[in-house]
């Protein structure tokens, strides 16, 4: 299996869950993490990645960790010296008609959503409330384009996209594609030699139901193209995600594997969960599995059953466990409290 690993975390696109498949992996097999400094959840974003942001890391005696995974604005050079040569890259995409209405509702403090009432508000006169000199202007635009270390400001020519579209190939290994997520899990299984329980999850950090309604498609059209470079990149690693998927697992043995992938989740809900799957922030017993709520959005969490064997309760606990207090557990882990 592979266990040296760079993840580039894009917002709102399901990379929640694929962390928390990262930390479980991490923690069954104690390896290490780059974690950002005294034990923060990010890398120092939205700046640029740098070395110096990873708790451990000094220039003389350059430590190489496992699993590079927390939040950072992707910048392979500084990467590329935390991590060992022979990691593996990926990231994970999402439609970005969907991630900009995700995002509207999650960042609704950001500079550029603050003043309006609603994202057609937004989009009928996006240049009025947009100001790309504002610290926070990359939650309104072209998110992943800036995560993956791009301008989201810059030109649309097909020279320019192409330029871009050739360097994330050079970069990263593969691409998984969030509204294909099992057959994304089979593809990540796949591609690091991992067994199937190592990327079972349960949906983490989604937010309920009350806050999402379908978009018009004037408003589809306005966010394809006040995203363009967003949507460029997506079009172009769906694409090569299915050829991917042709070339190295086939069609039937992709379903075979997903219809495996499914039913191990589901029974594993039956093992772990009270109920029939997700609850409300206040439904949740246990605060300790309370996920952080953000913007305007309702994020909703698990409640375990009780009287579980203890094995099983460790098991369940690190599926549903938020990212937050992962990420803190762990980091304590690595680096204990003198």
């Amino acid at each position: 299996p592979q266990t040296d690993i760079v993840f580039l975390k894009v917002h709102k696109s399901a990379s929640s869950t694929v962390m928390n498949i990262l930390f479980r992996f991490g923690e069954t097999h104690n390896l290490t993490f780059a974690f950002p400094l005294a034990g923060g959840y990010q890398l120092h974003y939205p700046s640029h990645f740098l070395a110096s942001f990873v708790q451990g890391f000094s220039p003389g005696t350059p430590r190489r960790f496992n699993i590079l995974c927390h939040h950072m604005r992707f910048l392979q050079p500084e990467v590329q010296k935390v991590v060992p040569s022979t990691a593996v890259y990926f990231s994970i995409l999402r439609n970005p008609v969907q991630l900009m209405e995700s995002s509207f509702m999650y960042y609704k403090g950001a500079s550029a959503f603050s003043r309006v009432r609603s994202l057609e508000e937004f989009l009928s006169q996006p240049h009025r409330y947009y100001n790309p000199a504002r610290g926070d202007s990359h939650y309104a635009r072209n998110l992943m384009t800036f995560d993956f270390g791009f301008n989201p400001n810059g030109e649309v020519s097909a020279e320019r996209v192409q330029l871009m579209l050739k360097a994330i190939e050079a970069s990263f290994d593969f691409l998984l594609i969030s509204e294909y997520f099992d057959e994304s899990m089979v593809l990540l299984k796949e591609m690091l030699c991992w067994d199937l329980d190592s990327v079972v999850s349960f949906p983490l950090n989604t937010r309920d139901n009350s806050t999402k309604a379908p978009l018009p498609d004037s408003i589809v059209e306005k966010i394809k193209e006040w995203n363009r470079l967003d949507w460029e990149i997506y079009t172009h690693f769906n694409r090569t995600f299915w050829q991917r998927i042709d070339r190295d697992v086939g069609r039937e043995r992709m379903e075979r594997e997903v219809k495996a992938l499914r039913e191990r989740r589901a029974e594993l809900a039956g093992i772990c969960l009270q109920g029939t799957g997700s609850v409300g922030p206040k439904d949740i017993k246990d605060s300790s599995l309370r996920p952080l709520q953000h913007g305007s959005a309702r994020i909703l969490g698990y409640n375990l059953k009780q009287g579980l064997a203890k094995d099983v309760e460790h098991t369940c606990r690190r599926l549903v466990t938020p990212e937050l207090q992962y990420s803190s557990a762990l980091y304590k882990k690595q680096f204990p409290p003198k």
